[in-house]
Parts: C-alpha cells; structure tokens; sequence
C-alpha cells in the first residue's frame, strides 16, 4: 500500500509491534529477583511488505547458582525441571527450589505445591541432606540415615515451548514435548538458589534502544498524518 492511509497504518502496526517488545523487556527486569527465572525475548523481524513482525523467544541457559545455607533450598546447576502436583491436581514444573515442609510433612514449593510424587520428612529428625541426585535423607534422632525420598528432574525436547503460568510456574504443551525424566544426574545443589538469566545491563540497553526507535514511529506517523491533513484540505 502506497497510499497516506496505507502508510500510517502500516506505522502504527509498528509501533504497536515495538510497545510488544517493550513489555517483554520490562517483565524480565520486574522478575530480575525471581528464582529460576527465565529471560523472554520479543524478536523483531520485517516481512516483504515492510511490516515489522515478532515472535517470543525463551532464554533457558542456567541463572547464578547463590548459597542460602537453608538445608530445604535447592539450585538445578545444569538442565531440569522439578515436577509438582499443584492444590488443583494439575502437573506443573518448577526451576525454584525454594521449599518447604506443609503441616502434613510434605515436601512443598512456596505456594504449597507437592514435589515429585509426595516426599514425607518425618516430624522429628537431626538432619535433613539431598543428594546432588535429588536423594533426600535424614539422621534420625539416633543418628541413623534413613533415606525418606528423591526430587525428581524432568527435561523436555524445547523446552521454549513450555506455557508460564503464576507463582513461577510452567505446564507442558504440545510445543514443549511430554516431560523426559532424568534417571541418572547430578544436577542438585542442595543449600543453594537460581537466581533468574536476566541480564540487568543487557535489559536497560534493550529499553533505550526500542524508546528510541518508538519515538522516531510515533514521530513519522505524526508527519504522515500532518500530509495527510493537509491533503485533504487541498481537496476541498
């Protein structure tokens, strides 16, 4: 479309496109303290007819591994997903392994999910120790380790496709694949968190480049529009 109405649409499309890359650059600096979290990435891409396009890439690489020192904290230092059965009985998939322990002794994420298919921690113990395995054992009150259950690990064939949902958590799609259990791994970190990928630096940089290239759209739609204007007057 080579008309002044073509135009101002196909700028105002633009615009729009890049106010979508905007909002992805903001949600990963507002999830920047998010355990786990992984960066999201609005790709801009132009099509043959000079509109600009998108499409949503996910980051997966691994965040800082940081130490807490709290025996129930655990970091996934490599690939993996813990499964846990939310309170509605869905399947959901976590990389936060800040956990807890509910009032029946089981194993939980932050908003009382269940880990794996349920880890009961005996109400009294000495000890509590997780293999880089996802082994959990506990010293019993005569020192004695009894092994009570294991944290189990998923990976997925893309792993991009996986959908976000709330409380930092993630559902399988046809585009991720069925979740893949790893049977032999040592990817646990117990005593330790995952901060999010999100690179502050590289987010800041994003934002100045996308306000900039949006101030020159609404710019040029204002000129076109201005042409346009007085075209019409000309008309009449």
């Amino acid at each position: 479309m080579k008309t002044l109405q073509g135009i101002i649409s196909r700028s105002v499309d633009n615009a729009n496109i890049q106010f979508d890359a905007f909002s992805y650059i903001t949600s990963n600096m507002a999830n920047f303290n998010t355990n786990g979290y992984k960066g999201k990435r609005f790709e801009i891409y132009m099509n043959e007819n000079g509109r600009l396009d998108g499409s949503i890439r996910t980051d997966t690489s691994n965040g800082p591994i940081y130490n807490t020192k709290r025996p129930l904290d655990i970091a996934i230092n490599g690939p993996g997903y813990i499964p846990v059965t939310k309170k509605d009985g869905k399947l959901a998939f976590t990389r936060d392994g800040s956990l807890a322990v509910n009032a029946e002794g089981m194993l939980v994420t932050t908003d009382g999910a269940i880990v794996g298919d349920g880890i009961k921690i005996p109400p009294v113990y000495q000890k509590i120790k997780i293999e880089k395995d996802g082994t959990v054992i506990i010293n019993t009150k005569d020192l004695e380790e009894k092994i009570v259950g294991k944290i189990p690990l998923v990976t997925f064939n893309n792993p991009e496709g996986l959908k976000c949902i709330e409380n930092n958590m993630l559902l399988a799609t046809e585009e991720s694949g069925k979740p893949i259990m790893l049977t032999e791994h040592t990817n646990i970190k117990q005593g330790s968190l995952e901060r999010s990928n999100v690179s502050v630096y590289s987010s800041v940089n994003d934002v100045l480049r996308i306000n900039g290239s949006l101030i020159s759209s609404v710019k040029l739609i204002k000129v076109i529009d201005e042409f346009y204007r007085q075209s019409v007057n000309l008309r009449q």
